[in-house]
């Protein structure tokens, strides 16, 4: 019963030796001679590389070309006025700071001392009323229905001077 066993076991063994010279690694025997063959000590130099050239951009002022051309009637142009200005010494609102267009109506409160309207943005849902300031060009709240709030916005004309603009932030329902 051990022969059989170690008759297998040494052909297992025999067969293991034989696989030291199979074919399946003589790539890999071929790059180490050649690997072994070059002169040690010696660093391929770095290839030359050509200096970064900085690019400035100088198209982004101008219209896309992927869009119509607009035609500005400069002679019917709103002009502004250099009476219309805005005021820099009042103290700046909370929510001067953020675009107007950011602001929702939600709704409107009505009680003793007057009607408010509820803007949802700028992080939260906000109580104005008529006076007070909103958006980035010192717009300020002329009126206040249950339907909409009118806004006075004061924006340079691009001459020198300001005009008045109107918006109106209308009631979002559903929100």
């Amino acid at each position: 019963m051990r022969a059989p066993r170690l008759l297998s076991i040494g052909i297992v063994l025999m067969s293991l030796a034989g696989c030291e010279g199979d074919s399946a690694f003589t790539d890999l025997s071929a790059f180490m001679d050649e690997a072994r063959a070059r002169p040690s000590g010696t660093i391929e130099p770095l290839p030359k590389f050509s200096p970064y050239e900085a690019f400035t951009y100088n198209a982004a002022n101008l219209r896309s070309p992927f869009q119509p051309p607009i035609k500005i009637d400069m002679i019917n142009r709103p002009k502004g006025s250099r009476l219309v200005k805005p005021d820099d010494a009042r103290p700046r609102q909370f929510l001067e700071g953020f675009n107007i267009e950011s602001f929702d109506m939600v709704g409107t409160m009505a009680n003793d001392s007057g009607t408010f309207a509820l803007l949802k943005g700028a992080g939260g849902v906000h109580r104005v009323k008529v006076g007070d300031y909103l958006g980035r060009n010192n717009g300020r709240i002329i009126s206040i229905n249950e339907a909409q709030v009118d806004v006075i916005e004061i924006v340079p004309d691009g001459e020198g001077a300001w005009l008045e603009r109107p918006r109106s932030i209308s009631l979002k329902e559903r929100s």
